[in-house]
């Protein structure tokens, strides 16, 4: 008797453990449908919206940008388990010269989950490679994302191993679905602006209240104080720190494969949509909320200056700022000196 019960509950035991399975299975499975129907659904909802279409994503700036980063050849100069992503904003899709007013470059470690943002301001007095010295967004306007990467990878001797153009038309988007009553942010004054071609109609009251997509970029953008590009560049990292704070809501956590999904549409990338959701996923579920930031200029190491056929510039201590970003970003030193040695970093 005793052994029949014996047997009974072992296979009892059994077909619980089966059943277990299955169910998890089940779970898998559904979450993956579940992830694969909301990135697409995204997407679409995307080029709905005036997102980037699977054929205009394969376009020469990602072209050009993979040729100089195979001609560099320069991926041993930080840790392995980190990538350097130039994260630029844009007004348009075209090919029509324009100058960004956005330029960060974010790091993300792949092991310890730690994230780094650095702002550098538009114009940074740089030597732009075959231009000669001019604000650092005009390499921008002259050659796109590919001759922005080299003017930043020669004048920091960073290496830059992936780029994101985000359409700002996107960015209103992607925040109206992450969420739909608005990121609760702090505006910290008046923000009245309007330009003259009267594309930009800025009006934001102070206090801590809900902004949309398009209120939130304003917010972002705005520059007319006395603070100009250093408080907009202040504004910008506080606002991508509020999304990821808002992404982190357990109330907001089902949306991430959606948002991703938006996010290829209005991200023009070389990253590949793997990567795109690998990363994203890992950045915005990571609970460290200590996002590092830096400035360049660093504080201390610029000053104004105005040059005839340029304008007003921010004319910096090049030893300093490249100094300061290096070691921020956790460039190996002895990879920097080779270079240097060689006659290859400027």
């Amino acid at each position: 008797m005793a052994g029949g019960r014996i047997v009974r509950r072992k296979r009892l035991r059994k077909r619980r453990r089966k059943l277990l399975f299955s169910i998890m299975i089940v779970l898998f499975l559904g979450m993956v449908g579940y992830t694969a129907f909301q990135v697409a659904a995204g997407q679409d909802q995307g080029a709905e919206n005036g997102g980037y279409t699977k054929n205009e994503k394969e376009n020469d700036d990602k072209t050009d940008f993979e040729k100089e980063q195979n001609k560099n050849g320069d991926k041993e100069q930080l840790e392995d388990n980190k990538i350097n992503v130039l994260l630029v904003g844009s007004d348009q899709r075209d090919k029509e010269v324009d100058r960004t007013d956005t330029i960060m470059i974010g790091q993300y470690d792949k092991d310890s989950g730690e994230t780094k943002l650095v702002s550098i301001m538009r114009d940074t007095y740089v030597n732009i490679p075959g231009y000669g010295y001019n604000k650092i967004n005009a390499s921008y306007a002259y050659g796109d994302i590919p001759l922005l990467t080299k003017t930043i990878q020669q004048n920091f001797g960073i290496q830059i191993d992936h780029f994101a153009e985000v359409n700002f038309e996107g960015f209103k988007h992607i925040v109206d679905e992450i969420s739909p009553k608005g990121i609760k942010i702090n505006v910290e004054k008046r923000m009245k602006y309007q330009d003259n071609a009267g594309d930009v109609n800025i009006d934001l009251q102070p206090g801590v209240q809900r902004l949309d997509g398009a209120q939130l970029l304003d917010y972002a953008r705005f520059r007319a104080d006395a603070q100009s590009d250093f408080g907009r560049v202040e504004r910008q990292q506080k606002v991508i720190t509020r999304l990821k704070e808002e992404m982190l809501s357990l109330t907001k956590i089902h949306k991430i494969p959606k948002a991703i999904g938006m996010v290829t549409s209005y991200v023009n990338t070389d990253m590949t949509k793997a990567e795109i959701g690998g990363y994203g996923t890992k950045f915005i579920t990571n609970h460290d909320d200590n996002i590092q930031k830096l400035r360049i200029p660093v504080e201390g190491s610029y000053w104004n200056e105005r040059y005839e056929g340029v304008g007003a510039v921010l004319a910096h201590n090049e030893k300093t700022n490249r100094d300061a970003l290096q070691e921020f970003l956790g460039v190996k030193k002895e990879e920097v000196a080779k270079k240097e040695e060689s006659g290859d970093a400027s």
